[in-house]
């Protein structure tokens, strides 16, 4: 089996321990209990509520095995020096073409969350941001086109 790293930022792996904990010591509870009640409705062929059950219950041991590896695995990158972008850093940015300000996290893409202004080092904007200074340029190709990019702050 491949014990290759995963790189995340101090609240992506507390958030990941988190919510491996609540599978592990709640959700398992919550399913066992929702089996045993099933199992009492009786004839297990044609039982929903016991396929419905086991069926989630494969879901989450599948996440929890993941989980586990995931945070066996991890190296967790804290925040370091503001001269440069790297990951776990917050910077912002001015959109060039729409004259706009926006504020982005640079994470590991398992904290990827574009609704929260959470961005992959992997996307395209985010491998351009790495080792980029406040000041600094950065085009990024995108469907509609090249996005020009400005880094204003890093925080």
């Amino acid at each position: 089996m491949s014990k290759e790293q995963v790189i995340l930022t101090r609240e992506g792996f507390d958030k990941l321990q988190e919510e491996l904990d609540d599978l592990k010591y709640v959700k398992r509870k919550e399913l066992a209990a929702r089996i045993k009640l099933a199992i009492s409705y009786g004839d297990l062929k044609e039982n929903s509520e016991y396929h419905s059950a086991k069926e989630d219950q494969a879901f989450m041991e599948t996440r929890v095995l993941i989980l586990e590896k995931m945070l066996a695995t991890a190296r967790v990158v804290e925040g370091g020096s503001l001269d440069h972008v790297q990951i776990g850093t917050t910077v912002v940015v001015h959109d060039v073409e729409f004259d706009e300000k926006i504020e982005y996290q640079i994470v590991a893409p398992a904290e990827a969350d574009v609704a929260a202004n959470k961005i992959s080092y992997e996307s395209p904007l985010g491998k351009e941001l790495l080792d980029k200074r406040i000041g600094d340029r950065v085009s990024v190709n995108a469907p509609m086109g090249v996005i020009e990019y400005k880094l204003l702050e890093i925080k």
